[in-house]
C-alpha cells in the first residue's frame, strides 16, 4: 500500500435486457471525494504504479464482497499488469476473490483494444493459462483502435465492450451502423459477447435492441454509484 493516497471506488451496472437483470459491475477508481482517476494516478511515482493497481483491484474486491456481490465483477487490467511474471497479478486478485467469497468464474478482466495491440501474442499465452481458471476476458473499447480484428483472432476475448464513440447517435449515422453491424455480426460467429458501452439515449438503445444487443452499460440504464451498487431504471429490468 502506498502511504498518504486515499481512494476508493464506484461501481457501474452491467445489463442484459433479455435477464432483465444485472449481471456485472464494473469497478471505477475514485478519489475520497469522488475524484476521477486521473486525480489518484497523478499521485502514484510511475515506479509504483503497477504496485497500486494491484492494491486498487484488491481493494475493490473486499469493497464489492462487503457491499453483497451476487453477480460479476469488471476488473480493469493493463497488458504489463497481466503480464507480470506470467500472470502472477491477475492470480493474486484470483486468490483475493476467493478470500472475500468471490469465485473466479465471477470475475470479468477487462482491457483496452488500443493497450492490447503491442503485446497480443504474449498476451494470448498467458490468457489461455487464465482462462482455464474461469475467468471471463474482455476487451475494452473495441473500436478505437487499428487491429481490432486482428485481437480478436490473436486474443479470442469472451467479450467485447463497444467503443461509446462508434454508439454516439448510432441512430442516425449510416456509417457508424455499417461499422457496429458488421463487427456484432464477426462476435456473433466467433461466440464473443457484444457489450454497448456508454448509451445515453433512448434512441442509440432502440438501434441496439433490434440489432441483437443484449448487454448494456451507460447513464441511460444507471449512473455509477459511489461506494455503492445503484439502482437500474426499472424499465429496462424484466422487460
Amino acid at each position: 500500500m502506498i502511504k498518504g493516497i486515499e481512494y476508493t471506488h464506484a461501481f457501474q451496472p452491467i445489463i442484459n435486457i433479455d435477464a432483465g437483470k444485472v449481471v456485472s459491475y464494473e469497478v471505477l477508481l475514485r478519489g475520497k471525494h469522488n475524484e476521477p482517476p486521473g486525480f489518484i494516478f497523478d499521485q502514484v511515482p510511475t515506479e509504483s504504479l503497477m504496485e497500486f493497481d494491484q492494491a486498487n483491484r484488491e481493494r475493490a474486491i473486499k469493497q464489492a464482497s462487503n457491499l453483497g456481490l451476487e453477480c460479476s465483477l469488471n476488473l480493469n487490467f493493463t497488458p504489463g499488469s497481466i503480464l507480470f511474471e506470467g500472470g502472477k497479478y491477475v492470480e493474486e486478485t484470483i486468490a483475493v476473490s476467493q478470500y472475500h467469497g468471490i469465485d473466479a468464474k465471477q470475475l470479468v478482466i477487462e482491457m483496452t483494444e488500443c493497450e492490447a495491440i503491442n503485446t497480443a501474442s504474449e498476451l494470448s499465452n498467458v490468457l489461455n493459462k487464465l482462462r482455464r481458471t474461469g475467468v471471463t476476458i474482455a476487451l475494452d473499447d473495441f473500436g478505437s483502435g487499428y487491429a481490432g480484428l486482428n485481437l480478436l483472432v490473436d486474443v479470442q476475448p469472451d467479450l467485447i465492450k463497444l467503443d461509446m464513440y462508434l454508439l454516439r447517435n448510432i441512430d442516425k449515422n449510416g456509417p457508424r451502423q455499417a461499422i457496429v453491424r458488421a463487427i456484432f455480426d464477426v462476435c456473433l460467429d466467433l461466440g464473443i459477447d457484444v457489450l454497448a458501452e456508454g448509451v445515453e439515449t433512448e434512441e442509440e438503445f432502440d438501434f441496439l435492441n433490434k440489432l441483437g444487443v443484449s448487454l448494456y452499460q451507460g447513464y441511460l440504464f444507471a449512473k455509477p454509484g459511489f461506494e455503492s451498487f445503484p439502482p437500474v431504471s426499472i424499465q429496462y429490468l424484466k422487460r
